[in-house]
C-alpha cells in the first residue's frame, strides 16, 4: 500500500533571526562606555620623576592617589608662574586642600581597603624639597602614613 501522505522534511536549518542584532550591540557598547575609566587628570605640571635602582610596582591602582609636585606646564605658566605647585587630580592645588582630596579618594574605596590607600607623589627632580616636605605633613596630620614616590628604573649603565 502506497502512503498518501508523505511528510515534508527540509534538510536545511532555519534561518536565525538578525533582529535583535542591533539591541545586543548597543547593549554592549553601552557596557563598555559605563565601564571603561578614562585618565582620571591631565598632568598640568612638569614632573620628570628621579632615577632609582631599588623600584617596587603598585599593584592595585585603585588603592593609589597621586599627588604631583612640579614646576607649571608652559600654557599654565601666565596664570601660575614658574615656582613649584602642587596638582590633585586635574587642578592646581594648595596645601591645606590636601586633606579633602584625601577625603574624596577614600569615600570611593570600600570601607575594609582603607588602610591600604597608598599616596603616590610624583616629584620633579628639580623640585626643592621645601613644598615636600609640606606635602608629607599634611600626609601625616591626615593619618596618611603609607606614601610612595615615583621614580624611573636607572638605566643600566654597564651596557655598552
Amino acid at each position: 500500500m502506497v502512503k498518501k501522505f508523505k511528510k515534508k522534511r527540509s534538510d536545511a536549518a532555519p534561518g536565525i533571526s538578525t533582529a535583535s542584532l542591533p539591541d545586543i550591540i548597543f547593549i554592549l557598547l553601552f557596557f563598555f562606555m559605563v565601564v571603561t575609566q578614562m585618565r582620571d587628570s591631565e598632568l598640568k605640571v612638569k614632573v620628570k620623576t628621579p632615577f632609582a635602582t631599588e623600584l617596587n610596582k603598585l599593584e592595585e591602582k585603585s588603592l593609589v592617589n597621586y599627588i604631583y609636585v612640579g614646576r607649571p606646564n608652559d600654557r599654565y605658566k601666565d596664570v601660575y608662574g614658574t615656582k613649584p605647585r602642587i596638582q590633585l587630580g586635574d587642578k592646581f592645588a594648595e596645601v591645606n586642600e590636601i586633606p579633602l582630596f584625601l577625603e574624596r579618594h577614600k569615600t570611593k574605596v570600600p570601607e575594609s581597603r582603607h588602610g591600604q590607600i597608598t599616596s603616590s607623589l610624583r616629584v620633579d627632580g628639580q623640585v626643592t624639597m621645601g613644598i615636600v616636605q609640606d606635602v608629607k605633613t599634611q600626609l601625616r596630620k591626615y593619618g596618611q602614613l603609607k606614601v610612595n614616590y615615583s621614580a624611573k628604573k636607572r638605566p643600566d649603565e654597564d651596557k655598552g
